[in-house]
């Protein structure tokens, strides 16, 4: 057997991804699936594979070269797109000893190729056309003696039914004689004339295979989702699972990524899809997921394990840690035990901070290597005029009316930070509480920083709405706790508290003006009121920082909301 991978398309349904990766080297499960198909022709008993190239070419011939196969892989390069019947006319030097086996390079299925072989050698036709019922692809008419009638569209006569070509084929050299010497051909027409011409065309009809093309999308989540379940149960179960594996949406968050639980049985995972990935080069944010959750994971902090992932196509398998939620928990009227379990909070989040800043990286961040002066001025004070002055409250204020209150405050922030590693969404809805333990979740935008404003973060969470006195109790907690690891001056642990405390909840409504308004998220916009009353608070409070006319704006803001 030798068999040709038609990996020659322009992979325009992929765009923008086929930018920067041919559609053959989109991966699942960390591999490309041009090498899952060398792979299976290889376990068919392929003795050759040809491989038909054009976009991003380089690209493919490169892998091809690096890569060890027990079998002669050789590309051919086309300048121009031959079509399908072009590209085996342009290969037919390298089989002619016997039938081609043809298989798309955007194909993911189960399919026996050793198999598909064997029943056209048996079949007596000069081609074999592998077929399934796929009602969205069914477009191939099949007589009762499983042979092709045509691929006109129309109702089928009696005793024919339509079918879908699954991008298998297998056939004899004789087919050469139906093409043309040049140029751009397609196969369908080869086939076509020759079933005119009473040369038969075999259909090996097979009946629900696994099959999935990566055309779309949707399409290559579909195929990389299904694919990868199965190993992620296997990894975290030790054994293959045995019952049927179904998938769930949960909601999501302010991000759009797409959340789900993976079910089999009583196990589950949870399953997040970053999307495709949108550059070739360069830390993304699955990259960050990734690293700093093992990471963490490695320093003995409280995330869910990851037991799968693949960066390109953006699927994160993680450990399921359940349905409750520190808010869930924060919400239960008069709960006698919530200032205690906001004590074991501080006490996992003084770990992560403390141990998570040991051997961290800046190459595993994806946004910026760490919280700095120009951050804050930029992603959080900047941040909360353009999309919540402006962009929520449609108010006239710009950056440069309130940048003499926000150059000090960045300036003593940065200057009573005391250094660690900085979740920087460290809110209720990121903190799971399973079977009475505490974790944190959502971590990809970790990095270095102060680690008062994960503390702050907790603490002035607009989804809890803690009292202020419990807010100062547990203040008091945490830097007794931090007092007991590390020689820190409280009065300057304060201070670099109030400013992040500040820069939070500027960060807090400028991103709940944002997902109101341009992505339409309605639910943020009920938490407005609370932010708005904690940064009037705070601001009012101040005694070492004064910040004139910021503090006039957000009175004024809370004036009118009354």
């Amino acid at each position: 057997m030798k068999a040709l991978i038609l990996a020659a398309g322009l992979g325009t349904r992929l765009l923008p991804y086929t930018r920067h990766t041919p559609k053959p080297l989109f991966t699942i499960n960390r591999r490309p699936v041009l090498a899952l198909t060398i792979e299976r022709l290889q376990r068919a008993g392929c003795r050759a594979v040809i491989v038909n190239t054009h976009h991003l070419h380089e690209r493919i011939e490169a892998f091809l070269s690096e890569t060890t196969w027990s079998l002669p892989v050789t590309a051919r390069y086309e300048p121009e797109i031959l079509g399908t019947g072009g590209a085996v006319r342009n290969t037919a030097d390298l089989w002619a000893d016997g039938p081609l086996l043809v298989i798309n390079a955007d194909v993911v299925s189960d399919i026996d190729l050793a198999q598909v072989y064997r029943y056209h050698r048996q079949a007596e036709c000069s081609v074999t056309m592998v077929m399934h019922d796929w009602p969205e692809f069914n477009t191939v008419t099949v007589d009762a003696d499983d042979r092709v009638v045509d691929f006109a569209a129309g109702e089928p006569q009696a005793g024919q039914h339509r079918m879908a070509f699954t991008g298998i084929h297998v056939l004899n050299r004789r087919v050469l004689d139906y093409l043309p010497p040049q140029g751009p051909a397609h196969i369908i027409d080869a086939y076509a004339a020759m079933i005119k011409t009473g040369k038969p065309i075999a259909a090996m009809v097979l009946d629900h295979p696994y099959w999935r093309d990566i055309g779309t999308p949707q399409s290559y989540f579909l195929a990389a989702a299904e694919q990868m379940a199965p190993l992620a149960f296997e990894k975290a179960l030790g054994r293959r699972p045995s019952a049927p594996i179904e998938r769930f949406p949960l909601q999501g968050d302010g991000s759009d990524r797409r959340w789900y639980r993976v079910a089999c049985g009583t196990h589950s995972l949870v399953m997040v899809d970053h999307g495709i990935r949108p550059a070739r080069d360069g830390q993304q944010e699955v990259d960050a997921f990734i690293d700093i959750g093992n990471h963490l994971a490695a320093k003995g902090v409280a995330v869910p394990r990851i037991w799968l992932h693949d960066r390109f196509s953006g699927l994160v398998f993680l450990e399921d840690l359940g349905q409750t939620h520190l808010q869930d928990i924060a919400a239960r009227q008069n709960n006698p035990e919530l200032l205690q379990i906001y004590r074991k909070v501080i006490d996992q989040w003084l770990h992560m901070a403390l141990s998570g800043k040991q051997d961290f990286s800046t190459r595993w961040t994806w946004q910026t290597p760490c919280y700095d002066r120009e951050l804050i001025l930029e992603r959080e004070c900047r941040y909360f005029v353009d999309a919540f002055l402006v962009g929520y409250l449609g108010r006239s204020e710009t950056y440069a009316d309130l940048v003499a209150d926000f150059s000090p405050l960045a300036d003593r922030t940065i200057d009573h930070g005391i250094p660690g590693f900085l979740h920087r969404d460290l809110q209720s809805r990121n903190i799971m509480v399973k079977e009475e333990r505490i974790y944190f979740i959502d971590f990809q935008g970790g990095r270095l920083g102060p680690l008062q404003y994960d503390l702050a973060s907790l603490l002035i969470d607009p989804y809890v709405q803690l009292p202020p006195e419990m807010q100062k109790e547990l203040l008091a907690y945490a830097l007794h706790r931090l007092k007991a690891i590390a020689n820190i001056d409280a009065d300057g642990f304060q201070r670099g508290y109030d400013c992040c405390a500040l820069t939070r909840n500027l960060q807090m409504l400028g991103a709940f003006g944002y997902l109101t308004r341009v992505k339409e998220k309605g639910y943020f916009e009920a938490y407005i009121p609370a932010a708005v009353s904690t940064l009037q608070r705070h601001l009012n409070s101040q005694t070492t920082l004064r910040l004139p006319r910021l503090t006039a704006i957000i009175n004024e803001i809370a004036d009118e909301e009354r």
